[in-house]
Parts: structure tokens; sequence; C-alpha cells
């Protein structure tokens, strides 16, 4: 008996997933972490005390978890975002014990203060991104709960409004649910929800949104009766506004509508449309509403009342201007001077103590984070997932142009919290959750596609050679 000689199988090296590239980069975020927590520590002549090794401790086996639940269950997912998201939260962490420091808020051990809070909120957000990574096993399941993920996000919105003024309003705006113990800001958590929903809405709709109408001045307008859920995302965000005096969360999730629906048909007479509607609705609240029309007028002219509407801003734009070009140093300025300086205007701390040069290169980290999760829309192959990486990556983007915006005076200032480095549970545990989402669409989009070769014809051997491809 003669038996046919096999080729030779080629075998194919496994691809890199750079996990060891990602737990490199965890490891430089934590000496840059630590080394500004010595810096505040020295310059303000609290003394190197041995039980700040703790919080160092803590930081890095709570991002070790983190690297190894990556590796486990996400080994392809982008190597940037989570080194990245965690070097922000540690310069947060630092910079709100800078601000314990400037209020006296001290104790015998540890960081004290709101400091020791955040760091409670970072352990609870790293496990919840934790458990999304292990549980979620592909992105694509959360279109199949769209229309759940968008009730559930707008009876989160619609809360706050009717709920007693103490159980949710603070500094004019109702935006908390207070309870016994704690209090959830719920708009944190619904604006991903809320992407959910536009995400699998427009994939399932999208002849609804690409079907054209009349054709003016070069632009396909849509059809009249198609117009009804950009209606309805414009009665939405303009009841938040009206209802809950969040001017922030309104344009937030407003905006980021506009952009998921240019994306998914490509189409700028959305954005016309859009935009002219927040034209109509931005007059018209400001001749309606105190509140709105406060806000303008401190953005116009805050030297006109200093030392009452315009006190915040005028604050913030002396931190800027005492800050330079270089900073006055880590634990050397007076970041304390300026109103909810942890929360909303932390760019201003930062901008103070770290100067431009420091600003531009926290700007450039959360350059990072976005830029890399539009590269994930690009890469990965279905379309709720392209959709909703962009979508992610696009309200990440317009937060932070909303919130620096605001504090450097480019528009009227609304009360978002920077991503990741302001103090605030709800802000960093969403945040945490989109992240994770975010890697778990990155993982799709970079792992190896294994297909078989087709066999040749009269060969009844079946190879096990496997062919790997990267997309």
């Amino acid at each position: 008996m003669t038996t046919q000689p096999q080729s030779p199988v080629a075998v194919t090296p496994p691809l890199p997933n750079r996990r060891n590239a990602e737990l490199l980069l965890l490891g430089f975020a934590a000496v840059i972490t630590t080394v500004a927590l010595l810096l505040v520590e020295a310059n303000q002549e609290q003394g190197l005390r041995w039980d700040l090794a703790q919080y160092t401790v803590a930081y890095l086996a709570l991002f070790a978890g983190a690297h190894l639940t990556v590796r486990r269950f996400a080994p392809y997912a982008d190597p940037l975002l989570l080194p990245v998201v965690a070097l922000l939260n540690g310069l947060g962490l630092v910079m709100i014990h800078r601000l314990d420091l400037a209020e006296g808020v001290t104790t015998a051990k540890g960081l004290g203060g709101t400091a020791n809070q955040q760091m409670l909120w970072t352990l609870v957000g790293v496990i919840g991104f934790s458990l999304v990574v292990i549980f979620l096993s592909d992105h694509r399941l959360l279109s199949r709960y769209g229309y759940v993920c968008g009730l559930t996000g707008l009876v989160l919105l619609v809360i706050p409004a009717v709920l007693p003024r103490s159980m949710s309003e603070e500094n004019g705006a109702k935006i908390w649910i207070r309870l016994p113990g704690f209090s959830i800001q719920p708009a944190e958590f619904s604006k991903i929800l809320l992407l959910i929903f536009f995400a699998a809405v427009l994939v399932s709709k999208r002849d609804l949104f690409t079907s054209a109408g009349k054709h003016v001045m070069g632009m396909d307008l849509p059809r009249p009766r198609d117009l009804a859920p950009l209606l309805a995302a414009w009665v939405a965000s303009v009841g938040v506004m009206v209802f809950e005096k969040d001017l922030g969360t309104s344009l937030l999730l407003y905006a980021s509508f506009l952009v998921l629906v240019y994306i998914a048909t490509e189409r700028f007479s959305w954005v016309v449309l859009g935009l002219a509607l927040f034209a109509v609705a931005s007059v018209a609240a400001y001749y309606l509403f105190d509140h709105v029309r406060v806000r303008v007028e401190t953005w116009r002219d805050p030297f006109a009342d200093p030392d009452g509407t315009g006190y915040q801003m005028v604050q913030s734009l002396f931190s800027f201007a005492t800050g330079g070009i270089f900073g006055t140093g880590l634990g050397n300025g007076q970041p304390g001077t300026v109103p909810a300086a942890s929360t909303d205007f932390i760019i201003a701390a930062v901008g103070e103590e770290l100067g431009l040069v420091g600003l531009a290169a926290v700007l450039m980290l959360y350059t990072i984070v976005i830029i890399r999760g539009l590269r994930t829309a690009l890469a990965v192959r279905d379309s709720f997932g392209k959709l909703l990486a962009a979508g992610l990556a696009a309200t990440l983007g317009i937060q932070l142009f909303i919130v620096v915006g605001g504090v450097t005076k480019l528009i009227p200032l609304t009360g978002l919290t920077t991503p990741w480095l302001s103090y605030g549970g709800s802000s960093l545990v969403a945040n945490y959750l989109l992240l994770a989402i975010l890697v778990r669409i990155s993982h799709a989009a970079r792992r190896p596609l294994v297909t078989r070769p087709p066999q040749p014809p009269g060969n009844i051997a079946t190879s096990s050679t496997e062919v790997i491809e990267k997309v």
C-alpha cells in the first residue's frame, strides 16, 4: 500500500496582543502618579510619611488587577486605553489631595478628605470596569437591548426632575438622587445607555435616516415624516435644560446624537437641521429662563460682577494667568481660591500648578483616548460596534470641549465634570463603564480572524492548518 506524500504545513506564529506593553505603560503611569504625590507632599511641607506608600500600593494593585482582567478576557484590546486612563485617574487623585491640603482637610494618616472618597470610588469604578470586561463577552449583545437601554436612560434622566428639591437639587440644578448614606448623579449613566440606544436604532432603522427628501442648496434634506427621532432628541435635551437646569447634560446628549446621525448617514443636512433647532432653543432659553441668561451674561463679561455671579470664572482666569507657561509647580499654587476646584474647575487647578505645558499634556492624554476610540470604530467589523465606539469616543471629546471651553471662557459654563480627573463618584464609575465597553469593542476589532482554507478537489484528508489573518 502506498501513501501520498503530504505537503508541508506552514505554521503561522501567533500575533502579538501587546499586553506586556500595556503592563509597562501602567508601571510608567504609577511612577508619574507617585512622583506627583511626593512633590505635593514636599512642597506643602507635609513630610514624606510611610503611610502614603499604602496608596501607591493600592493604586498598583488596583490597576494590576484590571490589567490581568483585560489580559485574560480581552487579550487583543487596545494597549493604550487602560494606562492612559490610569494616569488621568492618578493625576486626578493627586490634584484632589492637593486641594484638600489647600482647604486644610487632612488626617493624621493617609490622604484624608475627599481624596480618600475618590480612592474608594476608583475602587468601585475599576471593579465595575472588570465586571463589564468579564461578563460582556460580545459588545453586539448590547444591540439586543437597545430599546431597554433607551427607556432606562430616559427614566434616569426624569427621576431628579420629579423628586423633591431636598433630594435632588444642588447649586440650582436638579441632577441628583440623594439616598441615605450616598447620592448619585443618574445623568452620568444615562449618557451611556442612550448612546447604546442611539447606535442600535441607527443601525436597525438606517433607511429611515437615509431616505432623501427635497434637494436644497446642495443638500438632500430628510423627509418631514422622518424627523421624529431628531425632534425627540431635541425635546428631551430641552426638557433636561428646562426642568433640571442642567445645561451640560442637555448639550452633551444632543451633540452626541447629532454626531452619531452624521456618522451613520454621512449626510450633513441632519447636522444643519440639528444646529438650527439648537439655535432656536438657545435663543428662546436665553429670554425665557433666568439661569440660562445668567450663564450667558457671566460668560460675556464675568468682571461685571466679580464678587457675585462672575466670581468663579474670574478666579479661574486668574489661576490660568498665575500658572503661565510652566506653572507654579505642584503644591506651590493657590488653587483653593477657585470655588468647586475639585469638581467643575479642576482644569483651572491643573493650569495653575502645571501651566500651559502641563495642561496641554493632560489634554493630549484625553486626545489619545479619543483617537484610539475612533480608530477602534474604523477597525471593528460590525455596524453597531462602529457606531457605538464612535459615539463613546465622540462623547468624551464633546464633554472635554464643554468642560475646558467653559472653564477657559470659550463658551458659557455648563457644570460638567472632567472624565477620570474631577472628584465625583457617579462620573468616575460611569466613565469606567464607558471605558470597559470601548475596551471590549477594541478587542473585537483587533483580534485575528481564524479561517480554514478550502480543500483541494479529490483530497479526502482534512487539514488542520489554520490561516490567521489580522484585520
